[in-house]
């Protein structure tokens, strides 16, 4: 006779001290909203901001309150108001863009030294993971705290591929990517690691040097790019700010309202499409 047994879940110890990860995207490409999701939450991770997304989506909301509510003390006018408080929704994305940005700018400085005393670590015949862990101590921050995060995951006993997947993503540089291929292609097929490095050190300082030149030989371009995009705002938010009806008189005519709109979709496109040409530039 069959005896009727119970499966019970088993708990797997110390899992209540894992905090789960806050994400708002799953990364489908056919779904826009989902996109813009994935965008936000790749934001707060490159950013390296000791803050939750939902913390950020809260200062946000408090952001745009506040400007809003500035302006329409200042104005009394509900157009200008709504303007004020889009922007200062904006504002903590712009700021966490911002931090971002210089985040893996000081990164990228980085990488060429830190491949350099792995390279170093790697001769006097350490393995990868020991390497690793030797380099992680001695690379300040920023970079410092994603390689000690790779290190803490090699001491738990998860695989050095494993440990090292989420790197490139977690701080949006491709040269890491590279550096990832790298070790684990190395530990899988063996070879001169050493030689690699250093061949790597040299390309990432040579890209570098690139990207210095090519940023001072389009500098005017740039300037003249922001001044394209910021112009129009700043000359609608003078004109606000010495007329304060001057928007809602604008907004009343029919004319006044489709040559707004037109010029505010114009606009959008111009700039997207100058960002565009910008980021395709540095890229090529």
């Amino acid at each position: 006779m069959a005896s009727n047994t119970i499966l019970r879940p088993t708990k797997v110890p110390f899992a209540g001290i894992l905090k789960e990860q806050e994400v708002f995207g799953k990364g489908q490409k056919d779904d826009a909203a989902d996109q813009i999701n994935s965008w936000f939450d790749d934001l707060m991770l490159q950013s390296g901001l000791s803050i939750s997304p939902s913390i950020l989506l809260m200062l946000c909301l408090c952001s745009g309150i506040t400007v809003g509510g500035t302006v329409f003390v200042i104005h009394e006018n509900f157009l200008t108001t709504a303007l004020g408080t889009v922007v200062g929704f904006t504002l903590p994305v712009l700021v966490a863009m911002l931090v971002r940005t210089r985040r893996q700018d000081a990164m990228m400085r980085q990488i060429p030294g830190m491949l350099e005393e792995l390279a170093r670590a790697a001769k006097t015949g350490r393995s990868v993971e020991q390497s690793l862990e030797l380099v992680s101590a001695d690379t300040a921050s920023p970079l410092g705290d994603e390689l000690k995060l790779v290190a803490g995951r090699l001491k738990m006993g998860v695989q050095l591929k494993d440990a090292l997947r989420d790197l490139p993503h977690r701080t949006g540089l491709m040269t890491l990517s590279l550096l990832c291929t790298t070790l684990t292609v190395q530990q899988q097929t063996g070879g001169d690691l050493v030689t690699v490095l250093d061949r790597l050190s040299r390309t990432v300082r040579d890209r570098l040097s690139f990207l210095g030149r090519l940023r001072a030989a389009t500098a005017a371009s740039r300037a003249t790019a922001i001044l394209m995009i910021v112009l129009p705002p700043a000359v609608l938010a003078f004109f606000i700010a010495r007329k304060p009806n001057y928007l809602h008189e604008l907004l009343s005519s029919p004319w006044g309202r489709n040559a707004t709109m037109l010029a505010v979709a114009l606009e959008v496109i111009g700039a997207l499409w100058v960002m565009r040409i910008l980021k395709n530039s540095q890229q090529s």
